[in-house]
């Protein structure tokens, strides 16, 4: 086997540098040699490659308690960012993130009806040339899109987004040639699963499973080994299908009985007497609200997601299980439950030690997990920032 160029290795360390920044945040020189294993002229060196690409910034000589000569405090440009984009049934929302993992700008604009996905492109690449012009400082790599539906990564071909009423649609080409950038379109929750893993409650936890509850049904993407799971073909994951009764309801793609038929926030939202609410203001409308109606709906909600959460302990034996958006709201509503619920679905000795939880990232997480990928080929190369634009 041909070994690594030493243009190769020096690619393999600025990456290495780079990514421990953007997990752990600013931190000193002496600290980022001790996370990657570098020595203090080798991470120097990198860290002045990286400043010179303007993908980080050094401040002053900062202390981390050992003895010698101050380290330089070293962190992510602010600069850098990638535009993510979440097409939704009832809205879309567009956002610079950062290379830091912070939403610089959101815009969300709500539909009166479901998108197509030319209404979808067009929209987007408006918005996202309007926050371009008013975000001149930024320098943006790439477009990074969550999409509630089974996605081909390689091209950006939505292959099945049933509640958008796409499919085999071409959205990463469409979004490319309109705006020239390089685009990145993948499956909803996967994305969430990757920005929860490396941001928010997966880390440090090398097994876990992410379902996401929202306007477009519910999805799931497992983390095993640190890595995300994706089958065959990248459609891993795909929990929100699993039948959890023996009801005749369907999901929108046909099949009966399923976590998706059963488990809806617009059952949630009609008892709240609501048509439409963001994630914060649906979460403090249903916690708020104890009465017969709801706190019955709730519990019957949790039971079926109880059925579905079983088959994932009994299978995968994770470490944790990571609930986002409206399914993160039922676990608040009555964490104990919901644990009451698995514990009757699921082998006691799996279900030991299983962490149930919350996802850290909030109503961002989409978006952070769109960016991220996004930026993945950025981190990968650093070098290829020579190439990005200002936006």
């Amino acid at each position: 086997m041909r070994k690594g160029t030493s243009e190769d290795v020096r690619r393999e360390n600025l990456t290495a540098v780079l990514r421990a920044l953007m997990v752990d945040g600013p931190m000193s020189r002496a600290e980022l040699g001790r996370l990657t294993g570098r020595n203090r002229s080798t991470v120097a060196s990198l860290v002045s490659d990286l400043a010179g690409l303007g993908l980080v910034d050094e401040h002053g000589p900062i202390s981390d308690g050992t003895v010698g000569r101050p380290s330089h405090g070293v962190a992510l440009s602010s600069s850098v960012a990638a535009f993510a984009v979440h097409p939704e049934v009832d809205a879309l929302t567009v956002a610079i993130v950062g290379l830091d993992a912070q939403v610089r700008r959101k815009v969300r604009h709500e539909f009166d009806r479901i998108p197509s996905m030319v209404e979808v492109v067009h929209l987007a690449s408006t918005v996202m040339a309007a926050m371009g012009a008013e975000e001149s400082g930024f320098r943006i790599s790439s477009i990074g899109v969550a999409v509630p539906g089974l996605v081909r990564t390689l091209d950006g071909l939505v292959r099945n987004a049933p509640h958008l009423q796409w499919w085999e649609e071409p959205l990463g080409r469409a979004l490319a040639d309109i705006t020239s950038l390089p685009v990145h379109v993948a499956n909803d929750a996967q994305l969430g699963a990757l920005a929860e893993r490396d941001y928010g409650a997966g880390r440090g936890v090398s097994h876990f499973v992410y379902l996401n509850g929202g306007a477009s049904g519910i999805g799931g993407a497992i983390v095993a080994g640190g890595e995300l799971l994706g089958g065959a073909h990248g459609y891993a994951g795909e929990l929100g299908h699993t039948p959890v009764s023996g009801s005749a309801v369907v999901d929108t793609v046909g099949i009966s009985g399923t976590l998706e038929a059963e488990v809806t926030r617009e059952e949630l939202l009609s008892l709240l007497g609501a048509d439409h609410m963001d994630h914060e203001s649906f979460e403090v409308a249903l916690l708020a609200n104890r009465s017969e109606a709801v706190a019955a709906a709730v519990a019957r909600q949790q039971r079926q997601l109880a059925v579905a959460l079983g088959t994932v302990v009994n299978v995968l034996n994770p470490e944790r299980i990571v609930l986002g958006g409206f399914l993160a709201s039922l676990l608040a509503y009555d964490p104990e439950g919901l644990r009451t619920a698995l514990s009757a679905r699921a082998l006691g000795q799996a279900l030991e030690g299983v962490d149930i939880v919350s996802a850290q990232l909030g109503a961002n997480l989409l978006l952070v997990g769109a960016a991220h990928r996004a930026l993945e080929p950025l981190v990968d190369d650093p070098a290829s920032m020579t190439t990005t634009r200002t936006g």
